[in-house]
């Protein structure tokens, strides 16, 4: 047989053996690097994999450990954790259902709101997701909302994190497809190209965040307005409205300032995303000083946390390296851009079909999982064709924010699982996340329609 011809087949091989081994339950990293090891030696065995070609591991491991862009990642959890300590979200979520609560569905919207506040200012969808499960759903049941409405629109405000910067999940894009942006670029004879910053990735994800808050609160107002049962008022009592208008100042002020110091910074070319996250970890210690709810035991959980989180997703990226090298040494990247580019519809019809097999692979993977495996394979052909590599890095952050919403695997219906009461049954969560997963693929539609929506503020910003 041809060996070029072997070599692809293999890598076609490995690529369903990796999916098929995740789904055993075997460790992500772990699996990532043995799997194609595995393949490694088979195809050293037919002579289509040369082992020497490892060798480039050890510079890429060297580069992604003193990359300053990376930094800006336990920055940012760590930051993220912090807030959770200081009752930011406990207060933010109680003044806004007072807020709301004479309305119907006023304390879906308040959710929602909430949501696009903390993944501004924390970006942590576990502990949204928890904080917002402990204190909102509860209320939610109490006030005779349906059960669907009250989990599904807790599980997908607690995503917001993963799009509306600071997002760690753009960091690592914009990483990514700033060196595959360079080399498709060097390929077409521009040796000079413009870095995919991750500011510039921010800002295009600025406006896709906002639709996705957008359509979430239509469909909350559509539910109240068509089944008024499913979403009732909650009238604030008389005595408590004269405090109303002192609550919502001290709620809201902490986060702002915090949002406005981060992304002002770096929207603004003041400051590198690592900066700001550096100046966003500080000010998540003085907020938690502030409202007497820093201590040592604080400070050391949450350094506890950043790095257990942090080795975790990195240990990820560096099996996957693994796994990417014996992929494309063995032709996996021919057989993909050959696929690809034959796909009718040209760069579109390319990129609807990486989206679609990355939606299917959210069913069963984590949204670093999936970057990490699919975007080194398939991000080079599709920049090739002529997609915006920015459009591209928010399009797939948008597309992978449902990887938490679609069972059975979605980590925000876990979350909620562990706090919901014993009255919420797990096929309600699972049934309450369908519209707001159709409600996602409309968002990544949208994006599809009006390319601008990412674009222009980038543009705008850095052009």
């Amino acid at each position: 047989m041809d060996p070029k011809l072997l070599g692809e087949i293999l890598a076609g091989l490995m690529f369903f053996g990796i999916i098929g081994v995740l789904l055993i339950g075997f460790p992500v990293a772990f699996s990532l690097a043995g799997t194609a090891l595995i393949f490694g030696l088979v195809g050293f065995w037919l002579g289509v994999f040369d082992p020497s070609n490892l060798g480039f591991l050890a510079s890429r491991y060297i580069g992604t450990m003193t990359n300053e862009v990376l930094v800006a990642v336990p920055l940012f959890i760590f930051m993220g954790i912090i807030l959770e300590r200081t009752g930011i979200a406990e207060r933010l979520l109680l003044t806004m259902g007072k807020l709301f609560g004479n309305l119907r569905g006023g304390l879906g919207l308040s959710v929602v709101l909430v949501g696009a506040l903390l993944a501004a200012s924390t970006g942590v969808v576990g502990a949204t997701v928890v904080t917002m499960g402990l204190i909102s759903l509860p209320a939610m049941l109490r006030a005779k909302y349906d059960p669907k409405l009250a989990t599904g629109v807790i599980c997908a405000s607690g995503t917001l994190g993963q799009i509306i910067p600071p997002s760690t999940v753009l960091i690592f894009m914009g990483d990514m497809l700033s060196g595959i942006n360079a080399q498709v670029q060097m390929e077409k004879g521009n040796f000079a190209p413009e870095p995919v910053s991750v500011g510039a990735l921010f800002a295009g994800a600025f406006v896709p965040g906002l639709v996705l808050v957008l359509l979430y609160s239509v469909w909350v107002i559509f539910r109240a307005v068509t089944d008024p049962s499913s979403a009732p008022a909650t009238p604030v009592p008389e005595d408590e409205k004269k405090h109303l208008p002192r609550e919502i100042v001290v709620a809201l002020v902490p986060p702002l300032l915090l949002i406005l110091a981060v992304l002002g910074s770096i929207l603004g070319g003041v400051a590198t995303p690592t900066e700001a996250a550096s100046v966003g970890s500080v000010g998540a210690m003085v907020l938690a000083l502030f409202a007497r709810q820093m201590s040592f035991r604080v400070l050391r959980e949450a350094v506890v946390a950043t790095a257990t989180i942090t080795s975790m997703v990195f240990i990820i990226l560096f099996g996957a390296a693994v796994f990417s090298v014996v992929f494309r040494v063995m032709g996996g990247d021919n057989l993909v851009h050959e696929f690809l580019s034959n796909m009718p519809g040209g760069a579109i019809g390319a990129t609807i079909i990486v989206m679609f097999i990355m939606f299917l692979l959210g069913f069963i993977l984590d949204t670093f999982e999936i970057i990490f495996i699919v975007i080194p394979i398939t991000a080079p052909i599709l920049l090739r064709l002529g997609v915006d590599p920015v459009w591209l890095g928010v399009a797939v952050g948008v597309n992978l924010q449902t990887s938490f919403l679609t069972p059975p695997f979605g980590f925000s219906l876990f979350y909620l699982r562990g706090v919901a009461p014993a009255s919420i049954s797990t096929g309600t969560i699972y049934k309450g996340v369908i519209p707001f997963v159709i409600l996602q693929a409309l968002g990544l539609a949208i994006l599809f329609a009006f390319p601008q929506l990412v674009t222009w503020l980038p543009d705008l910003i850095y052009n």
